[in-house]
């Protein structure tokens, strides 16, 4: 199939009509504002992309996980220590490993949520990385857009002379046409004029008449020297303004191409980015998920109660006391020891006499029966 081309379909038979060429001129000042549309596109979707990625890098820096077991007093006095007070314990030991990492010292889940914040900065900064990329992407398709603006201007200025200097040639062919055809009537009517009264007027007035219409026949003679002459120019016009208007074409077709081209290609190039953007993140989360992979539960259980565990021995019971076996107890203490005078004997008792006890003996009581 025959290939289309802008300087085969944009022509009109009306020498002055100018709709062709407007035609083309409407569609590449389309063209242009597509790519300022692209552009501002491309420039509000880094700005998106940007904002975005500040904010999720503020978010990283945010407080996450802070509070989860941290070894942190293992350089000098432990919680244990301080709890169940036992501070005379060893730490040197433990003093010697203060050059380990802190990878080693965290619980599995504090190394994993700082993984997490780690690529989550990470993928902030890709998010910033994409937005200068765009950036850049926009930038170019403006200075495309600039480059093609002015390469444009030039052919449009010759061409809009050109139309200009045709239309008013046309409009001098067309009143020296007018005047021309003025004229030879004015001579034909002259003649006409001239044969009708050849045998009824006298000698002097057919000198009179034949003058007249030597006049009338010169002055056609010379608006027709001019008519033929605009009309020669014209088609010289004509001729160089249908050699332009064919370079014109080619090169607003060029133009064309070239901007289909380039919005193709930014337009193919900004979803490379979405999706290389896509694909670091996924990496970056991998790595977060990995470590996640590593979270032990039995290990962080076991390093909580390693760094906090205050005894294994649970408190005894209770155990019920009596008021008054605490009483006896006491008094019982307070009875002379070895080398005191001993207490006086029982005075003797008769047979019928009544018992009498002791403050000291089991079951003594102030209650009278």
């Amino acid at each position: 199939m025959r290939e289309q081309h802008f300087k085969d379909n944009f022509w009109n038979i009306d020498i002055i009509s100018t709709a062709g060429y407007d035609s083309i001129i409407q569609h590449l000042n389309d063209g242009k504002r597509t790519c300022k549309e692209i552009e501002d596109f491309m420039k509000a979707r880094a700005t998106i992309e940007e904002k975005y990625a500040k904010e999720l890098l503020g978010l990283s820096k945010k407080v996450c996980g802070h509070s989860e077991m941290k070894n942190s007093g293992i350089a000098g006095d432990t919680e244990e220590d301080n709890q169940t007070g036992h501070r005379g314990r060893e730490t040197q030991g433990l003093r010697t490993q203060g050059n380990q990492t802190r990878k080693d010292r965290n619980s599995t889940l504090k190394r994993s949520l700082d993984v997490f914040k780690l690529q989550t900065e990470n993928v902030s900064l890709s998010h910033l990385h994409l937005a200068q990329n765009m950036r850049e992407e926009a930038k170019k398709l403006e200075d495309f857009r600039e480059k093609q603006k002015e390469a444009r201007k030039k052919v449009e200025q010759h061409m809009d002379a050109l139309q200009k200097q045709k239309a008013a040639q046309y409009k001098k062919a067309a009143e020296a046409k007018k005047t021309y055809e003025q004229k030879c009537r004015d001579k034909e009517e002259a003649e006409q004029n001239m044969n009708r009264n050849a045998t009824t007027s006298s000698s002097k007035q057919q000198e009179k008449l034949y003058a007249k219409t030597q006049q009338a026949k010169q002055t056609a003679e010379e608006a027709d020297r001019i008519y033929s002459q605009n009309v020669s120019l014209l088609g010289k016009m004509r001729e160089e303004w249908l050699n332009e208007h064919v370079k014109a074409c080619e090169f607003f077709e060029k133009q064309e191409v070239e901007r289909i081209s380039t919005l193709r290609n930014a337009v193919w190039t900004h979803l490379n980015h979405l999706s290389q953007q896509c694909v670091t993140s996924d990496e970056l989360y991998e790595e977060a998920r990995k470590s996640l992979e590593q979270c032990n539960i039995q290990e962080d259980i076991e390093h909580f109660i390693n760094l906090r565990r205050t005894g294994d021995k649970p408190p005894a019971s209770v155990p019920y006391e009596n008021f008054y076996n605490n009483q006896r107890s006491a008094l019982t203490r307070s009875l002379p020891t070895a080398g005191r005078r001993a207490a006086a004997p029982p005075p003797p008792t008769a047979e019928n006499d009544p018992l009498y006890s002791t403050v000291a003996e089991p079951g003594y009581s102030l209650i009278r029966y």
